[in-house]
């Protein structure tokens, strides 16, 4: 059990996205560690995967969950979510990159006007602590999605400001790909291999790699030890698309398709910019916010870091940790398919 885990005994917590990859994790990791949790909402607008949860987690066995239909973008459902809570993970987002690029203000309304909807709602309802979760591609954003993440960012440190003498803190996790996630390259390697052919977009792409369970670790670290207006940033390694094509289909012909629309070659978490007023920490960076809401040295020494030096960027492509093709075969089975046959080079 992590530090932010016990902060939560006694709690009411609210998660919007609920029932999303991440939600379903945070409140796994939740009702496994922390069940005497006095209150925990699972919101979301998805009425079929709350049943699916309900049925998971029966009330007879889990009282302390509760299940919230409703959309970010309904701030009137939001205020009555919130009543009594301690404590909001803001996990909701459209985060398909091409459906996001279709249908651009459907994206907006739920990721930017949602966004503002929690921080309102949070405020009046007297909330004490908001993560909000982000993405790399919130870092010098090129497509609809990043644009819009980005806006959420700036929205909950912008929150600080005019939160008045309230008792409560706004701050942002920001990471790389999830393992595994739906729309990303593992699945979609792992559904084509059996044609015998991999497309590759680019053979110089990288990409950062995060487990759900590091993730919802990292959210536990940030609700314990936020002072409000950080971004956090873990420290991840990143992976090579030729090696993850080796490690899911050794044997099959490859065929570079090219960089499709709102893609990097390189993702990138931390822009040259941002650089010049982050931290770095052993297992993290923190971006500070851009107005000053706390002593930046006493942060600084509280948790031990370090300015970072000049002309720093963190990107998939400059990092120093990589992960091997042996290493992403058993990350592969152990945090996405069970079966995977490892393929002889990995076992």
């Amino acid at each position: 059990m992590c530090m932010g885990e016990q902060m939560l005994s006694g709690k009411s917590i609210l998660v919007t996205g609920g029932t999303g990859s991440f939600g379903k994790e945070f409140v796994e990791a939740i009702v496994r560690s922390r069940p005497e949790v006095e209150r925990l909402v699972i919101y979301s607008r998805d009425e079929l995967k709350q049943s699916d949860m309900e049925q998971q987690y029966p009330e007879s066995k889990y009282p302390q969950l509760r299940f919230f239909v409703g959309d970010v973008r309904d701030k009137e459902r939001l205020m009555r979510a919130m009543e009594d809570i301690d404590i909001v993970v803001h996990a909701a987002a459209l985060k398909q990159v091409p459906s996001c690029e279709y249908n651009p203000f459907e994206a907006i309304k739920t990721n930017i006007i949602g966004a503002q909807n929690v921080i309102e709602a949070a405020i009046d309802k007297g909330v004490k602590r908001v993560v909000a979760l982000s993405t790399d591609k919130a870092a010098a954003p090129i497509n609809l999605y990043g644009a819009t993440k980005l806006c959420s960012d700036k929205l909950f440190i912008a929150a600080n400001n005019f939160k008045g003498k309230r008792d409560m803190k706004f701050s942002v996790v920001r990471y790389g790909n999830v393992m595994g996630s739906r729309g990303s390259v593992i699945p979609f390697f792992l559904k084509t291999r059996s044609e015998g052919v991999i497309q590759i977009t680019d053979e110089r792409m990288t990409r950062f790699n995060i487990t759900l369970k590091e993730a919802v670790t990292l959210v536990f670290y940030a609700l314990q030890n936020m002072w409000g207006g950080e971004i956090f940033v873990p420290k991840i390694p990143s992976y090579r698309i030729t090696d993850l094509a080796d490690a899911i289909a050794p044997d099959c012909r490859r065929v570079l398709i090219g960089i499709r629309p709102g893609e990097k070659l390189h993702e990138e978490m931390i822009t040259e910019t941002d650089g010049m007023s982050s931290i770095e920490f052993e297992n993290y960076f923190v971006i500070l916010p851009t107005a000053s809401l706390w002593d930046v040295n006493d942060f600084t020494q509280t948790f031990r870091g370090k300015r970072c030096s000049d002309g720093f960027r963190y990107t998939s492509g400059n990092n120093t940790e990589w992960l091997t093709v042996e290493q992403l075969c058993k990350l592969i089975k152990l945090h996405v398919d069970p079966d995977f046959s490892l393929p002889p080079a990995c076992r």
